[in-house]
């Protein structure tokens, strides 16, 4: 029995499944697809400044995967220790958007093309699953992992965003899968958190400044030091989840 087997036969035992079959991946975007995350956190806290709102860049990567609008209304609770109105919310979401679109397009994560493929070629859905509205990266999805988005989940899609389950219980919706059939990539606690509670086996990645512990913390599965190395490991993985090594 090979180390992934053993993680797979522990989580089995411990959701109660007879069987994994993994039919959809699932994929977070920031940090995760794209390298975007130290522009989200520079767009955030140019707004902040902008606004008097207190924050620190750490913030916005231990936040990442709220929707704008949670993400706002920690700030605001922070600051003010009352709620943002809708129209605070509309207003400074389109601040942080402003200024995340002036600055230099991120590029894709390294590693991330080849592990979205090694899920395609295993025949399994793809579906995003991001509590972003940016419209700049979610367009330019089509192009750089062609075939592989056409579904889904945006911080719109939800009522509530990560850590809550609903954003992967949606995306295993749409994919007409159940948990024992999908498999989450996450670089994020929040992201892991959702995930898990979704329960669905859910990898960790490494791709900035939070350390594996994190993740490992927040319930992922195995964490991978980079996506290159996940992307290695994949079809292995996948390969170990159907029982067929």
């Amino acid at each position: 029995m090979n180390h992934y087997q053993r993680i797979i036969t522990d989580f089995k035992r411990r959701m109660g499944y007879d069987t994994l079959d993994p039919r959809a991946a699932l994929f977070d975007m920031d940090g995760t697809l794209y390298d975007s995350m130290p522009g989200h956190a520079g767009a955030w806290m140019k707004m902040c400044r902008d606004n008097g709102l207190e924050a620190s860049p750490e913030d916005f990567f231990m936040a990442e995967g709220r929707t704008g609008a949670d993400t706002i209304e920690m700030l605001f609770m922070r600051s003010y220790g009352h709620s943002a109105t809708p129209a605070d919310v509309e207003r400074l979401y389109a601040m942080k958007s402003a200024n995340f679109r002036a600055l230099p397009p991120v590029d894709v994560m390294p590693g991330a093309p080849v592990a979205v493929k090694a899920c395609m070629d295993a025949g399994m859905a793809t579906v995003l699953v991001t509590g972003s509205g940016q419209t700049s990266l979610i367009e330019r999805l089509a192009e750089d992992y062609p075939g592989a988005f056409a579904l889904k989940v945006c911080s719109r899609d939800v009522s509530r965003g990560k850590p809550h389950p609903e954003p992967y219980l949606r995306a295993m919706e749409m994919a007409g899968v159940e948990p024992w059939q999908a498999v989450v990539v996450e670089n994020a606690p929040l992201g892991v958190r959702s995930g898990v509670a979704a329960g669905v086996f859910t990898l960790g990645v490494v791709t900035g400044p939070m350390p594996a512990e994190v993740l490992k913390e927040a319930g992922a599965e195995i964490v991978f030091a980079s996506m290159p190395e996940c992307a290695t490991a994949m079809p292995e993985l996948l390969r170990a989840m159907a029982g067929k090594e």
